[in-house]
């Protein structure tokens, strides 16, 4: 198998690997973990949205609505002209202390859930982060196809603690799987440094978190850097994150 990585959704229409092919997309801060953590308090799906333009009529059909943009819960537009608080923002904290069994949730975030749906011209789209990394790691291998780990990074640019994950990944397949060019490789490096406390390695590097922290959301941050918190592996089938 070959990882391939991109660390942004402006570099991933230039990725090689484009053939059959999963993608996985992450965002660790917050939107990937938040999903891992929906369906761990037993959300039935997800349905990604890159615009808060026309969500409101998700609600009529039965979907709570969750939207986050720069880090906080927005409102969302009606189809009668109303703004409606959403039910959720993206903390996968909020999720983990909520019962949602049955829930459907349609969902919005700054980043997050765009690369969702970039990546979903491949064989196989998931989502991806430290909160299912073994889980993930374990659909990878029983598919045997090569992946590409989708980085959300902020605003179309570069991240630290998304390219973490993929390194984190790449090691965790090393005995099938092999980086596939400089993004990767430089995954794999970076992630051998931070590995030891990958929290401490990113909390003075790493813009979003510092974000994150004026809002209050110390304990999404700290959730979000421990490992296989959620043994779930969101896959993106027909525009629906399921199980």
């Amino acid at each position: 198998m070959k990882i391939e990585v991109s660390l942004s959704p402006a570099l991933y229409p230039y990725r090689t690997i484009k053939e059959h092919h999963a993608t996985v997309a992450v965002d660790l801060l917050r939107a990937t973990t938040a999903v891992c953590a929906a369906f761990e308090a037993g959300c039935d799906a997800v349905l990604p949205l890159d615009t808060l333009d026309g969500m409101g009529r998700y609600r009529e059909e039965g979907f709570l609505l969750a939207a986050e943009r720069g880090g906080r819960k927005v409102d969302i537009p009606m189809p009668d002209g109303r703004m409606v608080k959403a039910d959720y923002g993206n903390s996968p904290t909020e999720y983990l202390r909520s019962d949602l069994s049955g829930v459907r949730l349609a969902y919005s975030t700054t980043n997050g859930t765009i690369s969702i749906l970039c990546g979903a011209d491949a064989d196989l789209t998931m989502a991806g982060s430290f909160a299912n990394i073994s889980a993930l790691a374990a659909r990878l291998r029983a598919e045997r196809m090569d992946a590409v780990v989708l980085c959300s990074g902020w605003q179309s640019d570069f991240c630290i603690e998304d390219t973490l994950v993929a390194g984190a990944l790449i090691e965790t397949l090393a005995d099938v799987a092999e980086p596939h060019g400089d993004a990767a490789m430089m995954a794999a490096a970076l992630w051998q440094d931070a590995k030891c406390d990958p929290y401490d390695y990113c909390l003075h590097r790493c813009s979003h978190i510092a974000r994150l922290h004026r809002l209050g959301a110390d304990d999404d941050v700290r959730f979000a850097f421990r490992r296989d918190t959620c043994a779930v592996v969101p896959v993106l089938r027909n525009g629906l994150l399921t199980l």
